[in-house]
């Protein structure tokens, strides 16, 4: 019972440290306000290295999103964008990623409307435990739905679970902010969470 009681706070202190070491890269790679290639990279080869000695779910989230990222061989500039935005927060220590969304705090829509996608146009903002947001987009399209831009014809914006209190200062704030402001219009945008989404995927 000590010996594994010993183990488990060996491997709390392994886990303490790392996270304190991934913040440190991450306020690196941030520093210059943009995250090349060789970075992603370089995140990639001390996630492989640190995910395996470690059971922080914030590791593996990290890791499997930046596998994501590379599967391709190319890091585009949204996925870059992406990335950056997921590190500064991280390196600010006011975001997890194994954090849910927090509901109280968004503007979503109550109670959530049922969601169609024959001919019903989407927008997809924030980082989401789906996959990136090519892939929400490709799961919308293939059921008949159009993905893009946020515009006032925009029928659902979707916001990723991985989202935090101080949202309305992330790079998707303002997405959510104008989302809103249509609303307020009377313009029939309706604003879901991922879990509401995938709940009708089926």
């Amino acid at each position: 019972m000590e010996d594994a009681l010993y183990n488990k706070l060996g491997s709390d202190r392994i886990s303490s440290r790392q996270i304190d070491e991934l913040i440190g890269l991450a306020r690196g790679l941030v520093a210059d306000g943009i995250v090349n290639q060789a970075e992603v990279e370089f995140l990639e080869k001390w996630l492989v290295a640190n995910a395996g000695v470690s059971d922080s779910p914030l590791l593996g989230t990290l890791y499997r999103r930046v596998r994501e990222i590379l599967a391709d061989g190319i890091v585009d500039d949204e996925e870059k964008t992406e990335l950056l935005d997921t590190l500064n927060r991280f390196s600010n220590r006011d975001f997890e990623l194994g954090e849910t969304l927090k509901a109280t705090t968004l503007p979503l829509c109550n109670p959530a409307p049922a969601l169609a996608f024959e001919g019903v146009s989407y927008c997809f903002t924030g980082t989401f435990n789906y996959g990136q947001r090519k892939h929400c987009e490709a799961a919308v399209t293939e059921r008949g739905a159009s993905a893009g831009g946020l515009t006032q014809k925009t029928n659902v914006l979707v916001i990723g679970t991985y989202a935090t209190d101080s949202w309305k200062h992330s790079s998707f704030g303002a997405k959510i902010m104008n989302a809103v402001e249509y609303r307020k219009k009377g313009l029939p945008i309706s604003i879901v969470s991922e879990k509401h989404w995938v709940s009708h995927l089926g």
